[in-house]
Formats: C-alpha cells, structure tokens, sequence
C-alpha cells in the first residue's frame, strides 16, 4: 500500500493536495423559502445517496410572538411525522442589557420516548427583526440496523431580548428507513426563512 505525501516544508506553501486526498462537501439538494407557510417539508432528496445530510436554516422569523420553532421526522414519506424519539437540549443565553445570563440544561424541551415534535429553537420572538438561525445534522437516516441520530445548534433572538445559543440532540427510535423531514412553529405561521437541505459527501 503506497503513502501519499505532501511534498512542501509548511502548510503554507502547500498548493495542491495528492491525488486520492480529499474532503467532505456539501451538495445543495433542495431549498424552500417560507412565505406565511404552516409547515415546511422535505419529503424527497433523502435517500441513501448520503451517510449525513445537513439542514440550514436563515431567518426562520414567527408570525406570533414568542414560539418554538420545531422538527419531526417520517418513515412513510410524509404520511406522517411522528418517529419516537429520546433527546436532550441545553443553552447558553445572555439579555441584552446585560442584566442577565447564564448556561442551563432544559428539560422541559427535551423529550423521552416521544412522538412530539422536537423543539429546535424556543421562545423565538415576532417582532420585525427577530429570528432563528441554525443547523441540524441527520446521521445515515437510510440505515435499516440502526437508531437516527441528529445534532442540532441554534441562535434565537428570544422574545425576552435574549441571545440564546441552543443545542439539541437525540435519536429517533427506529430502524425504519427516515425519509422525510418537516418543520414548524408549535402555532402560528413561518412568517419568513429559507430552508436548505444539502447532502455530505
């Protein structure tokens, strides 16, 4: 078995790799922009093409005031969203006038062997300049032995005047093939936000 190697003194001076050395990409699969919409789903595009698949979310921004922005997922190609699912969620949060801050876990966004929705972001605030951004990461959801696990970071802009630094993280409990993603806020519209689905190869 051969070694490749980079012939160069520094990173610096490295200006292209050895053949058979690469990386991970993204590949853009779909995305979808909300537009006063109730729900947003991905109900095509996850498959086995992927092992990962990531989701990004920009300036998810409720119709009402103070919500959780949520996800589930399906085995039945959006039939129904309703996998069983244990999770964990904690956060980082700081007011705006300083006045208050701290890291906490919260159980009450978590979820044991559940059907809920899973929140993502909570409390995000209505006014015109608030909103939710992130990141959710669905591992090998095609597997057929093994539990979905997902990872999740968020920053909302809480309806309390809070940055709030928010991670999730779980598996859906089943070893049916997860083909289908939907997302929402626990009432009310998704005012405004763009949604993108990419593929890690």
């Amino acid at each position: 078995m051969s070694i490749n190697v980079c012939n160069n003194n520094s990173m610096s001076a490295i200006t292209s790799l050895p053949s058979g050395v690469g990386g991970g990409s993204l590949n853009l699969i779909s995305t979808q922009t909300a537009s006063s919409s109730s729900t947003i789903s991905f109900t095509s595009g996850i498959d086995s093409t992927y092992k990962e698949y990531i989701f990004k979310f920009y300036d998810i921004h409720p119709q009402t005031d103070d919500k959780h922005f949520h996800f589930n997922m399906s085995i039945d190609g959006g039939s129904n969203y309703n996998v069983t699912k244990t999770t964990t969620f904690h956060e980082g949060y700081h007011k705006e006038d300083g006045s208050d801050a701290g890291i906490q876990y919260n159980t009450y966004v978590d979820l044991a062997q559940s059907t809920d929705f899973q929140p993502l972001a909570y409390n995000v605030g209505g006014d015109s300049d608030e909103s939710c951004t992130g990141t959710l990461h669905l591992f090998d959801p095609s597997n057929t032995t093994f539990v979905k696990h997902y990872i999740s970071r968020f920053n909302a802009y809480n309806s309390g005047n809070y940055s709030v630094d928010q991670y999730s993280a779980g598996y859906g409990n089943t070893t049916s093939a997860v083909n289908a993603v939907q997302f929402k806020f626990v009432s009310g519209n998704i005012d405004t936000g763009v949604i993108k689905l990419y593929g890690v190869s």
